[in-house]
């Protein structure tokens, strides 16, 4: 049996790896009073990680996202990717980064035809350096101005947060007007036990479209010729300002928690430990990395086929709870 189907009928045909989580930057939606840190040897190694893909992609995963924490300030991840790529030029191949660190690899990104998903909260420098911990917005503007000039395919995402960055919303939408970049609004998520989430930060999706409408016309983009694979969950609009210009990108909306797309969800998650996570809500996890050290890839294989047979519907979860659906926090998990 090689596709990947659960009882729910749903195929997984996406696999998002976390490379590592640690992050360069402490961003307060997700990081928590004791933060620590998976000790080096329990983090797979770049080799287990292709053993793990190889199999994933006879098992039908079809694309592939690597995330972190901050995926480039693991050493090698650049070199990881080149030979994945050469393993795998029939996978789709995409990056979620912060932005601060990618500068010196841009070029090779660009020939590796990766998809790049920038998370970017505010252009304001002040407000920057109060989310993240560091003062490096500047940095982030100048690699996304060269992955724009180059043509990389390229997202922005900002988590939406009231009061945090509700003001944000003209200012880094106009992205989208003048590149083709898809600028994405994500509503927070109420993960791990000492998150910061709350009702009064929680930002909603149908409020976050009215704000967009005060500044733009929004003609709804019309993407029923392609496949939840390929449109991914976000729902996309393009610009139209009072000058009847229309924006080189698209305006989007993730509605992770007030309109769930988990009836289509095709994903699993490959945490930095090894361990495999068939719903961001649900804690339980496989663990591949000591079956693949102890037992080789051929166990591996029956351990994700019994992940995938209990994968649950993430909506259920977050409909019995009032709070934080998940004790372990983002950059552990892999986004």
């Amino acid at each position: 049996m090689n596709e990947l189907i659960d009882a729910h009928g749903r195929k997984v045909t996406y696999l998002r790896v976390s490379v590592t989580d640690r992050c360069n930057l402490s961003c307060r939606y997700c990081r928590v009073k004791d933060m620590t840190f998976i000790p080096h040897e329990n983090i797979l190694r770049f080799e287990e990680m292709e053993q793990i893909i190889d199999l994933m992609a006879e098992m039908g995963v079809r694309k592939l996202r690597f995330t972190g924490g901050e995926p480039f300030a693991r050493k090698g991840f650049t070199s990881f990717l080149r030979r994945v790529r050469a393993r795998h030029p029939e996978l789709g191949l995409r990056i979620t980064s912060n932005g601060t660190l990618l500068g010196p690899d841009i070029e090779e990104l660009k020939e590796l035809d990766a998809m790049m998903n920038i998370s970017l909260d505010t252009l304001n420098r002040e407000r920057f350096a109060a989310i993240t911990g560091k003062d490096l917005l500047p940095e982030v503007l100048a690699n996304l101005r060269r992955m724009a000039e180059l043509g990389m395919k390229l997202k922005v995402n900002a988590v939406a947060m009231r009061g945090e960055n509700d003001t944000e919303l003209p200012a880094l939408a106009f992205l989208a007007m003048d590149h083709a970049i898809d600028v994405r609004f994500i509503e927070f998520m109420p993960m791990g036990e000492d998150s910061i989430w709350s009702n009064d930060l929680f930002w909603p999706a149908d409020e976050i479209l009215a704000s967009a409408r005060e500044h733009w016309e929004l003609i709804p983009c019309d993407e029923s010729n392609r496949n939840l694979e390929e449109r991914g969950p976000a729902k996309l609009w393009k610009l139209k300002d009072r000058e009847g210009r229309l924006s080189a990108g698209r305006f989007g909306l993730i509605t992770s928690v007030s309109h769930t797309f988990c009836h289509a969800c095709n994903r699993l998650r490959l945490t930095a430990d090894g361990q495999i996570r068939t719903c961001l809500y649900d804690d339980r996890e496989w663990p591949l990395r000591d079956v693949l050290r102890r037992d080789g890839i051929k166990a591996v294989r029956r351990v994700i086929l019994d992940a995938v047979a209990h994968k649950p519907v993430g909506s259920d979860i977050l409909a019995r709870s009032s709070g934080p659906v998940a004790k372990k926090r983002m950059s552990a998990i892999g986004g």
